[in-house]
């Protein structure tokens, strides 16, 4: 996870996000995700799995964001110092008591559990004031 407190103007100033980040022209959101956290933390990501799939409509600047989330579960490298803000390895029972979109409560239990999920989370100001979460059972 990172504590997003480095960025002037980060609209996740604060928070606890997991690593990740916007696509490059013509890749894949495997490649995105394995490229996001080479840049964000210097680990080299070697197996995925894709747990779910997210929109926030509207979310910033009026633009909707999507997010394609994936658990880890196999790595090479150390951490090394992010930009962005600064990096930890969490607990599982303690990631609900830190400082996350109110949305992300919601979610990162399922990642946890088989299957798959979508959702959509919109945000006022901040609050989260809509949602909608669909679990997708395995096999």
């Amino acid at each position: 996870m990172i504590h997003r407190v480095k960025k002037q103007n980060d609209i996740h100033q604060g928070k606890w996000n997991g690593l990740g980040g916007k696509f490059e022209p013509g890749e894949t959101p495997e490649e995105c995700v394995r490229r996001e956290v080479q840049e964000e933390a210097g680990l080299r990501v070697k197996h995925l799995h894709l747990k779910g799939f997210l929109s926030f409509p509207k979310f910033a600047n009026d633009e909707d964001w999507y997010a394609f989330v994936f658990v880890c579960d196999e790595f090479e490298g150390e951490i090394a110092d992010s930009l962005e803000g600064n990096l930890a390895w969490i607990e599982n029972d303690e990631l609900l008591n830190l400082p996350l979109w109110e949305g992300d409560r919601l979610f990162l239990p399922l990642l946890d559990q088989p299957g798959f999920f979508s959702g959509k989370f919109v945000y006022e100001d901040g609050k989260l004031v809509e949602h909608q979460l669909i679990c997708y059972p395995s096999g």
